[in-house]
């Protein structure tokens, strides 16, 4: 028999190539997997055969095990979903269409409100996992206006990058997050100083969300908030 946790949001988790009686490294602060994150319960399903390559790139065979994996979790309980990598947004509709909870796959998301509450002047900044694989066609925005005012940066070719390659990859490292995004937010605002808002792809960068804010000085938006926000419309 199921086990259910109530009122939990669902985290579809990317595979990670632990052996079976590995214990997963701690989650950091900030993280979308650190319980201390939320002040509401977090239960994972991992997506099988979802690794950071094929997700990143785009597989669409990988569509039945999204589904497959987000209805086990509506099943023990999740009254809301989300997911570890932003680029599981070419998986939206296909698992919002399958269960009969909210569904907020990405921050990609939250690009069409926050184009709407800035001047018409300003630009969105996106911090990705890897800029060569986010077509303008995972934006989730239609108007080729408002396209044109989102800016794309990414970390691919940095520490971060290659870990999250590795099977298993190694413990997170924070600093090298920072200091990759950092310099990116540095190139982007260099080359459009128009820049008002960063809005982070990767769910793995939250962690760093606090130290970016202080460095740029400028709002930050990631998964994390848009978690709360949908868990607020249900909890």
């Amino acid at each position: 028999m199921t086990t259910k946790t109530p009122r939990s949001l669902g985290i579809l988790h990317l595979e990670r190539g632990l052996a079976p009686d590995a214990r997963p490294p701690k989650p950091l602060s900030g993280s979308i997997l650190n319980p201390a994150t939320f002040d509401f319960s977090v239960i994972v399903e991992t997506v099988a055969g979802a690794w950071v390559e094929n997700v990143v790139r785009g597989d669409p065979a990988l569509e039945p095990a999204y589904v497959a994996a987000a209805r086990r979790l509506v099943e023990r309980g999740a009254v809301a979903l989300s997911s570890t990598c932003g680029f599981s947004v070419r998986h939206q509709a296909a698992v919002a269409a399958s269960v009969h909870v909210p569904v907020a796959m990405s921050s990609l998301l939250l690009l069409p409100t926050l184009l709407r509450q800035l001047p018409s002047r300003a630009k969105i900044a996106v911090l990705t996992y890897d800029s060569t694989c986010l077509g303008e066609d995972l934006l989730c925005v239609d108007d080729a206006i408002h396209r044109a005012r989102i800016v794309i940066g990414g970390i691919e070719g940095g520490k971060y990058w290659h870990d999250e390659l590795k099977r298993p990859p190694p413990p997170t490292d924070a600093a090298a997050i920072e200091t990759d995004v950092a310099a990116c937010v540095a190139r982007l605002r260099a080359a459009h100083p128009e820049i008002a808002v960063l809005l982070f792809e990767c769910a793995g960068f939250p962690v760093v969300a606090a130290a970016i804010r202080r460095i740029s000085h400028l709002p930050v938006y990631d998964i994390t908030n848009l978690c709360r926000l949908t868990m607020a419309s249900v909890v």
